[in-house]
């Protein structure tokens, strides 16, 4: 916390309640919510043993001098 005590805390939370109002900051941690859960089944899919993407064959030709 730094060198501020609990009651300078409290009363940073009780400015920003009073600045955003309670409805806002409820929107704002479900939305914060909704994105750490996305972030984390994102995750969960891309397991070690399964390729991360896909793979495109096909062949490199020489670069020719008109191109440079």
């Amino acid at each position: 916390m730094g060198s501020f005590s609990i009651w300078h805390w409290l009363i940073v939370l009780l400015v920003v309640v009073l600045i955003f109002g309670t409805k806002k900051l409820r929107g704002i941690g479900s939305d914060l919510g909704g994105a750490v859960k996305g972030f984390k089944e994102g995750m969960r899919e891309d397991e070690p043993g399964k390729p991360a993407g896909r793979t495109i064959e096909g062949e490199v030709k020489e670069k020719s001098d008109s191109n440079v």
